[in-house]
Order: structure tokens, then C-alpha cells, then sequence
């Protein structure tokens, strides 16, 4: 099984991750501390209560990709006094995990952080894990002229940024529809998902784990990239 995982991988020689839920449990504290803090920012921008402020902050997520580009494009905020609200965080639950650096450090070529959060906030993540020098950048949404995944643009902005060749790349994500524009371009395409015992986090169109657009999925992130390098 392991021969047949690294024959899939061989050509791969640039790997890119999303941050959020992929890189750490979705079951982690860290995603709805953003979530709650995005709710707080839109109460206080719009004089609105809770309940609406979520209904509005999810309306925009799953239509634009994102909430800042809701409000971008709505109400022309400064995206970002936006980022750096909703990304001012306590990360002390998470921990260390020198297995999935080790894993990480394992594969061959360049190795890459694709976030539509803020590089503060990827690099601030990844050290609390561990795993930061296991990487050589991050690209993330201001890179991408606020262009989120899923749209074709962010992706392209990416490319462009770092010259890649997606035919020789591999990804490695927590949302299924994050995965069509990269699979389409060339790219193999792992879909990483919580173990059975984990609470997730995400919302329910996010829990989707099939598609022609996934060529593999995972509930163990650090097994998988060992069966990738390891004999």
C-alpha cells in the first residue's frame, strides 16, 4: 500500500496545505475563537444583535468564500482592522505535534501554507504546533487580493507568486469545494477530515468528503504523509 501511496506522489515536488482545521484538529478551539470574534466584529459594525450578525456572517461565507469579502463588497470595511480582529486569538490549547513535523519535513521539495486567513496568524499557528520551519512560506489572503479559496483567482495569484507548476504539486485541505479549482489545474488532491471521536467544527456543507475532485481522503494527516516518504 505504501508503494502505491509514494508512486502517486512521486512527481510531486511542491506541497501545499491549508491552515485551518488541516493542519490542526477540527475539533481544536482555535476556528471558533475566529468564528465568534467574526460575529462580535459585524455586531459592532452593524448595531445588530447576535443572532443576526452569525445569520449574516454565514450568509457571507458561503456565498463569497469568505465574511470579509461580504462586507468588502457591502459595506467597503478596511479589511485589514477586519483581520486583525477576528485573528486576535488565545492558541495556548494547542499542542506540539512533533509527529506531524517530523511527517511534514519528510517530503521532498518545497512546502507551503495556502490560508485565507493572515500570514500572522498561519505563522503564529504553526509555531504553537511546531511545525513552523517545516515550512518555506505562506501565501495568504492579502496575497490574494482578498481573493478567498474557492475562486479561480486566489489559486492563480498563488501560482503566479511562488512559480508553480500545479502539475507537480499536491494539496492538502479540509473543505471539499477548496479542492475543485486545484484538481482541475493538475493537482493531486487530499481531502483532510476529523477522526470519528473528534467534534467537528465546520459547517455542515463544509463536512462533504467525496467528489471527482478529491483523489484522496484522510483522517490521520501526519499516517498519511508517512505512507507517502516512509519505506
Amino acid at each position: 500500500m505504501h508503494a502505491d501511496m509514494r508512486a502517486r506522489f512521486a512527481h510531486v515536488t511542491t506541497w501545499v496545505f491549508d491552515l485551518d482545521n488541516t493542519l490542526y484538529p477540527a475539533g481544536s478551539d482555535v476556528w471558533p475563537k475566529i468564528d465568534a470574534r467574526m460575529t462580535a466584529y459585524m455586531m459592532n459594525l452593524l448595531g445588530i444583535d447576535g443572532i443576526s450578525a452569525r445569520a449574516l456572517q454565514k450568509y457571507y461565507y458561503h456565498k463569497c468564500g469568505t465574511t470579509l469579502r461580504g462586507l468588502i463588497d457591502d459595506y467597503g470595511i478596511d479589511p485589514r482592522a477586519f483581520l486583525s480582529f477576528v485573528h486576535d486569538i488565545d492558541r495556548s490549547n494547542l499542542r506540539p505535534n512533533e509527529a506531524l513535523a517530523q511527517a511534514i519535513h519528510g517530503l521532498k521539495g518545497r512546502r507551503l501554507i495556502l490560508t485565507n486567513g493572515t500570514a500572522d496568524h498561519a505563522w503564529q499557528t504553526a509555531r504553537h504546533i511546531g511545525i513552523a520551519d517545516a515550512f518555506d512560506a505562506v501565501f495568504d489572503i492579502v496575497d490574494a487580493d482578498l481573493i478567498p479559496k474557492p475562486h479561480e483567482g486566489a489559486y492563480e495569484r498563488f501560482f503566479d507568486a511562488h512559480d508553480i507548476d500545479p502539475h507537480c504539486c499536491a494539496m492538502f485541505e479540509d473543505i471539499a469545494h477548496n479542492l475543485a479549482v486545484p484538481h482541475a489545474r493538475g493537482m493531486i488532491t487530499t481531502l483532510v477530515i476529523p477522526k470519528s471521536a473528534q467534534n467537528d467544527q465546520r459547517e455542515a456543507w463544509e463536512q462533504i468528503a467525496y467528489g471527482p475532485h478529491i483523489d484522496f481522503v484522510t483522517d490521520d494527516l501526519t499516517g498519511f504523509l508517512r505512507a507517502i516518504h516512509e519505506d
